[in-house]
């Protein structure tokens, strides 16, 4: 089955994420009595203007991200201060696999169909595999990096503002910038004085920092 675009679901983040990334950052200069209510919208921004990014890593979130592809997952796991979980081709029946096609390929009525054809011969050759008794870890060394791939991804804000400030960069691939980008508007929301700055193109699913 074709998949039009991938979904990002935020499972968790950590409590209090701005009060505690404050907390942390002013235990270095001995400021604990300067904390208030508010406070840490002005000290986050400035820390993160001098260049102070290791108190970042004391907050985290955890996102669970389908209708990706194998592709897409090949690219985000290169980011090694990270956690991952993710679909695996070993254990799971990939019979009927959900693909996605690039927006350059539907565009072209006839690469569609060269695509759409190439996914199902090779669905056919795993199913074929598959019933003639081979096991699953050898039957995906047909599988294509179209394949859907869903995958748990944890990182510290530290590392998220890396990987957006790479990922979201006009020269990174298509639709890494879409899942960065849903990432972002998610983490805007739950941490604006840490993530505000940047500002998204949703057009061409771009960002810079601004701080």
């Amino acid at each position: 089955m074709e998949i039009a675009q991938p979904t990002v679901t935020l499972l968790a983040v950590t409590p209090g994420a701005e009060k505690l990334i404050e907390e942390a950052g002013r235990t270095c200069y001995l400021s604990l009595d300067r904390m208030s209510e508010g406070s840490e919208a002005g000290f986050i921004r400035s820390c993160i203007r001098r260049g102070h990014h290791s108190i970042l890593e004391h907050a985290s979130a955890t996102f669970r991200i389908t209708g990706a592809s194998r592709a897409f997952t090949h690219q985000l796991v290169r980011h090694r201060l990270a956690s991952y979980s993710q679909q695996s081709q070993r254990y799971v029946d990939e019979t009927g696999f959900n693909y996605i096609i690039p927006a350059s390929i539907m565009s072209d009525p006839e690469a569609a169909r060269i695509f759409r054809e190439s996914m199902e011969k090779t669905e056919e050759a795993y199913r074929a595999l598959r019933e003639r008794g081979i096991r699953k870890e050898d039957a995906r060394f047909v599988l294509p990096n179209a394949l859907e791939s869903q995958i748990v991804f944890t990182a510290n804000f530290r590392e998220l503002r890396t990987i957006f400030n790479l990922r979201l960069d006009p020269s990174a691939q298509w639709e890494i910038r879409r899942v960065c980008a849903e990432m972002l508007l998610i983490l805007q929301k739950e941490a604006p004085s840490v993530f505000g700055d940047y500002v998204l193109d949703t057009e061409t699913m771009t960002a810079r920092p601004g701080i």
